[in-house]
């Protein structure tokens, strides 16, 4: 039975759009040191809905830019290349997470917000821990959610199957896992290896939620768990999953996390969210 259920759903993954061909190409544009902002600007312009979300980013508070962002030019000349790769991911996952989110009890924007929030929690971890700064990261932690668009549809419809395992006291997405065959983050690892991500990055967004049972572990990984489960037990993103989330203690051992450190990332990504708000 659950196997058949883990067919339509891979069924139904392989039929989900990817990301848009304008963004594919500006992100290649943005890895080449001899591309010019022109170039950039011309490729967004055929994607105004990708441009729109882009400058909506930009002009949040969390870029704490004092002056308002009317072009994407302008956007580069403040914020530099590499930031800017970083918001063209994040405006291409805003395009396709931006509305409810069925099964999880998430409103239209939560699942967004909760995925740059987590990236955003990434980036001050790996400042807070002085680990070298990873594009990687940074898009592992924006996607490792990406699954739940494929399964939400699933899981409400075994809504009620899944809450009473998870009422046995086993995290939400391990009842998934039992009533389904699969959860969001195997569906989501599964969806960015179809799409050829980088093998670390797939593995990150598998095993976001238990790095303990990964084959391999990786600091990626750890920092992806941590920023994820940080940002669950103060409320970005809480849906019908609950708060039944600690991080991995092994995760945070090998991370060389200390509880006072934890505490400091907590409250800027409290910060972080609240001026992320106004970009939903």
């Amino acid at each position: 039975m659950k196997q058949g259920k883990k067919r339509q759903i891979i069924s139904k993954m392989k039929s989900f759009p990817s990301m848009s061909g304008i963004a594919a190409k500006v992100l290649n544009l943005l890895d080449d040191p001899d591309a010019g902002a022109g170039q950039v600007e011309q490729l967004l312009k055929q994607d105004p809905s990708l441009t729109a979300n882009l400058l909506k980013l930009t002009n949040s508070a969390y870029f704490g830019i004092p002056s308002k962002i009317g072009s994407v030019r302008h956007a580069i000349a403040m914020l530099g290349w590499k930031r800017l790769s970083k918001l063209v991911m994040a405006a291409c996952v805003s395009a396709i997470t931006d509305h409810k989110i069925p099964g999880y009890d998430l409103p239209p924007g939560m699942l967004w917000q909760h995925s740059v929030a987590v990236s955003v929690t990434a980036e001050g971890l790996m400042r807070e821990l002085k680990v070298a700064e990873s594009d990687e990261i940074f898009t592992a932690a924006l996607l490792h959610d990406l699954g739940k668009l494929i399964l939400g549809g699933f899981v409400e419809k075994e809504l009620s199957e899944i809450e009473k395992v998870a009422a046995r006291g086993i995290p939400f997405q391990m009842a998934e896992q039992e009533v389904l065959g699969t959860d969001h983050a195997e569906i989501g690892a599964l969806m960015l290896e179809s799409w050829s991500f980088p093998p670390n990055l797939v593995s990150a967004v598998r095993w976001h939620h238990d790095p303990d049972s990964a084959p391999e572990t990786s600091p990626m990984t750890d920092i992806v768990h941590v920023a994820n489960v940080l940002c669950l037990m103060i409320g970005i993103g809480i849906g019908v999953e609950g708060l039944h989330y600690e991080p991995s203690v092994s995760a945070t051992k090998r991370l060389g996390i200390k509880p006072t450190q934890l505490e400091l990332i907590a409250s800027q990504t409290l910060e972080w969210a609240k001026e992320l708000a106004d970009a939903v």
